[in-house]
């Protein structure tokens, strides 16, 4: 008796009971209980986990912490008590967020768990028992109906009408018909129609099954372990922020050292002056703000997404989702409605297009575009009545949206029937339901008799297209006349629904005497007249369309990854637009290929069909071979391993799994593609803000940090004091940093190619630009300074210029950086976001108070400026801001054409 026999499916009912030593009868008690003790509990392993203080403790192992710990204790010294509680504010911030994620690939381990805790109806001691779900063993025969949860994987020994609902685990949108016939040893999990699986539901019907795998070796532990062994990736930030601590910390540390020596050395300069000075060069240099606002202008972004229907479950991902080059989006759901409806109705005379949305009973029909009065066509009001009778399901309006309960091919006909303007419990009242043949996947039918209060008396039967024409000698003409069936016009319209993905079910009746009261197959033998074929797809979303267009406007491909068959796959990507809908590859045709023959097939693939969990995360690691970076989206359990290999995890909120949520970045509300196409757009917003953040950052810090520097290396007088250099770096990133948060997007966001993955923090343009807006602030803070003091001035007065221009250079630096990309600036652009303008007016009645109050005047070693000066102050700074916009306009028209 094995547990990893993988062929269950493909032998027959005693060759497996035979294998499992177990019989229809079940096991006796002491049996199970040997079988529980030597296989252990049905329930998914679970490894040692580190203490929480542990876990937490290890987030502070980071380069980047430990610079920022450095800057605390500094500023600590220097009595700069704001600036030590941001730093550790940061620093706790920081280690919260990587605890959260670390805990995250846990939390989907467990969510899986959860999916085993039920009972189970089993055969023990000659008699049917409930017992929990962790007590099943292998070789139990359990009874299965309609609601319950599989708890094992099973194969079928008995199945009357037996669906199962497999979506979770196979990504199948419709329930799945099961039989207890052996299926082909090669079939993929989707088509093992012998088997249900642990985490999949009970759509339908009843059957008895033998229990074959438990725990850890069924379906769903598979993918548990799968789970537990994808590696995560870091998004592109965090990486890029790594190297770049890294790289600061030896620069900031060397540099600051050297300029030590020289000054103490070299300048003479007594050693606490250059110690103390040294220390105002560290802090000034390090960005220790720069976390922190970042840390907000992610959590910006947050709020922001909310509102597009996208919850963000992991901080930096915001920034990495609008980097995405590849969405690979399933089908059922997110690009399609999740919601089964008519859109082909074939007669013997004329084929209908029906148009609609979802179970919202409100549409048109139409003959070769041209919309037609359905008052003028008896058959369709026929149908309607027919649909109902032959039908179990209900339409309800529950607040604003249409739902059914039953089946979703029934409600897809219930819906049909109220278009026409048929109401169903009318009719159902009208014409009384005396007998019925339920579905079974024997036979592929419903058929019900009905009889009407006026005595007519109809048998209406429904099924699978192919079984009802063969049974039918007649075709409908009107509700009077029939003629001979054309078996081949029939055939063909079916093969041609097919063709075009969509689900084919026919129709058909016949008259009987009023006094029948009992049904039988026998009476589906002569006379039956077929009346029409339906054509059933799930349809689009409109807006998912529209959205498709946007992502290829902005150089995004966009794969669908559908556990559905290939006909329906490829119907749907031709409806929405996808690209390239020729070359299709089913999982059968990924299963035979190399990861090298995959990533050479990948990028010239739209559409995969048919595919099991390794081929969604094969393919995501193809596409990442590439150097994409890729959004994967998913509901079930069969989506978690990908999804937590995705740069960007996308689980659907409404129909999702919680093994699916816990193992994504992204939890969409509404399940819409669109709204991943809205969270790409606020993703590439943030990151622009957060460009924004660094290139206004780096150069200021770099200025206050040259001040410092340029005096010791020439023996100067320092044109600032530390500590007013302190007081410009704390006022000016609490207020005007956090303002870059809050820019609108670029108009033309949507237009422009994601950034590379390998695109560096420090670009040769901003490098560039911390060159020359260092330069530019160094020429305005001591020609200011030196200026004041040829006229006689104090040398507290002319630091106190010195430290207004460079304060107000910060706040022109930032009206420059907040158009860093647009050509021909306007008046309307600088006076955008109100956020902006609120820090500067901040700063100017905090640069006010330091000015000219007078306990603050003693703290910060200033004196009052005259009205000239303030003028003065205000003409540097207009006239480094023309000169930074002259340098732009250069870069932009000039030098990035000749590129």
């Amino acid at each position: 008796m094995m547990q990893n026999i993988n062929n269950w499916h493909s032998l027959d009912q005693n060759d497996v009971l035979n294998k499992l030593n177990s019989s229809e009868d079940g096991l006796s008690s002491e049996e199970a209980e040997a079988r529980l003790k030597k296989y252990g509990p049905n329930k998914l392993q679970e490894e040692k986990k580190k203490s929480l203080i542990v876990r937490f403790l290890m987030q502070f192992n980071n380069l980047l912490i430990y610079v920022l710990l450095a800057a605390a204790v500094v500023t600590a010294l220097l009595d700069h008590t704001i600036d030590t509680v941001v730093i550790l504010g940061v620093v706790v911030i920081n280690a919260i967020i990587g605890f959260i994620q670390e805990n995250r690939a846990q939390n989907a381990m467990d969510a899986i768990k959860k999916m085993l805790a039920f009972q189970a109806t089993v055969l023990r001691d000659g008699s049917k028992q409930k017992i929990d779900s962790q007590s099943l063993v292998i070789g139990d025969i359990v009874f299965m109906k309609p609601g319950d949860r599989v708890l094992a994987d099973i194969r079928l020994l008995e199945a009357h009408g037996f669906s199962a609902q497999e979506a979770p685990l196979t990504g199948e949108s419709v329930a799945v018909e099961k039989s207890s016939k052996k299926v082909a040893s090669d079939a993929i999990i989707a088509d093992r129609s012998s088997m249900v699986f642990a985490g999949t539901t009970i759509a339908g019907g009843q059957a008895k099954g033998v229990v074959i795998s438990t725990a850890n070796n069924t379906e769903l532990g598979r993918i548990s372990k799968m789970l537990s062994s994808v590696e995560v990736l870091t998004t592109p930030l965090v990486e890029q922020m790594d190297k770049f601590a890294k790289y600061l910390t030896f620069f900031i540390l060397s540099f600051s050292l050297l300029i030590f020596l020289i000054g103490h050395f070299v300048k003479g300069l007594p050693f606490n002056e250059a110690f103390m000075a040294v220390i105002g060069l560290f802090v000034a240099a390090i960005p220790e703000g720069l976390p922190a606002v970042l840390t907000i202008t992610l959590a910006v972004g947050i709020q922001a997404m909310a509102k597009r229907n996208a919850i963000v479950r992991q901080l930096p991902a915001i920034e990495t989702i609008g980097s995405v080059s590849i969405i690979c989006s399933d089908k059922t759901g997110t690009l399609t409605q999740n919601e089964m409806m008519v859109s082909s109705v074939v007669t013997y005379k004329e084929d209908f297009k029906v148009d609609g949305a979802g179970y919202e009973p409100i549409g048109n029909f139409y003959i070769k575009n041209d919309k037609v009065d359905i008052n003028k066509h008896e058959i369709l009001n026929f149908l309607a009545k027919a649909s109902l009778l032959c039908s179990d399901t209900l339409l309800k309006k529950e607040e604003e949206s249409w739902k059914i309960e039953g089946s979703p091919t029934e409600g897809a006909l219930i819906t049909f029937a109220h278009k026409i303007g048929f109401d169903a419990d009318e009719v159902r009242r009208a014409f009384k339901r005396d007998d019925m043949i339920p579905f079974d996947s024997k036979h592929k039918f419903m058929a019900t008799l009905n009889h009407s209060h006026e005595g007519e008396s109809l048998i209406v039967i429904k099924g699978a297209a192919e079984i009802i024409i063969k049974m039918c000698q007649y075709e409908y003409i009107d509700k009077n006349s029939k003629k001979e069936i054309n078996t081949a016009y029939w055939e063909d319209k079916a093969k041609e629904l097919a063709s075009e993905g969509q689900r084919v079910l026919a129709l058909a009746y016949k008259k009987v005497p009023h006094d029948k009261s009992a049904l039988d197959f026998a009476d589906l033998k002569d006379e039956l007249i077929l009346v029409s074929l339906f054509g059933l797809i799930d349809p689009p979303r409109p807006e998912a369309i529209e959205a498709l267009k946007e992502c290829y406007s902005a150089d995004i491909d966009v794969k669908m990854i559908t556990g559905d068959h290939l006909l329906t796959a490829t119907a749907i990507g031709r409806t929405i637009g996808l690209k390239n809908c020729e070359n299709v590859l089913s999982g059968a045709d990924i299963e035979k290929m190399s990861d090298k023959e995959l990533q050479s097939a990948v990028l010239q693939t739209d559409i995969f069909a048919r595919t099991t969990p390794e081929h969604k995360l094969r393919l995501v690691k193809a596409f990442q071979a590439h150097s994409k970076i890729v959004a994967m989206t998913g509901d079930g359990v069969n989506d978690a391993p990908a999804l937590k290999r995705a740069n960007v995890g996308i689980a659907m909120g409404k129909s999702g799994t919680e093994a699916a949520k816990e193992s994504s970045e992204f939890v969409l509300t509404d399940d819409n593609f669109a709204s991943i196409v809205s969270a790409i757009k606020e993703g590439r917003k943030v990151y622009d803000n957060i460009k924004k953040v660094i290139s206004w950052t780096l150069p200021t810090n770099a200025a206050e940090a040259s001040v410092i520097i340029v005096a010791i290396f020439f023996g100067m007088v320092m044109p600032i004091t530390p500590i007013q250099i302190l007081w410009a770096n704390m006022i000016t990133a609490i207020t005007l940093g956090i303002a870059l948060a809050f820019e609108d997007e670029d108009k033309n966001i949507m237009k422009r190619s994601p950034r590379a993955i390998d695109e560096p923090l420090l670009s040769r343009d901003l490098i560039w630009h911390i060159i020359y807006v260092t330069f530019l602030f160094l020429i305005g803070v001591f020609g200011a300074y030196y200026y004041a003091v040829q006229s006689g001035a104090t040398i507290e007065y002319a630091r106190t210029l010195a430290l207004n221009v460079l304060v107000f250079l910060e706040i022109f630096h930032l009206l420059y950086i907040r158009n860093l990309n647009i050509i021909d600036l306007k008046l309307k652009d600088i006076l955008a976001n109100r956020v902006v303008w609120s820090a500067i007016s901040i700063i100017v009645v905090a640069q006010i108070a330091i000015t000219y109050v007078g306990f603050l005047q003693k703290v910060f070693a200033t004196n009052s400026l005259e009205l000239f000066d303030l003028i003065l102050i205000f003409v540097i700074c207009i006239f480094v801001f023309v000169l930074l916009e002259s340098e732009k306009q250069i870069r932009l028209r000039v030098f990035s054409k000749s590129l």
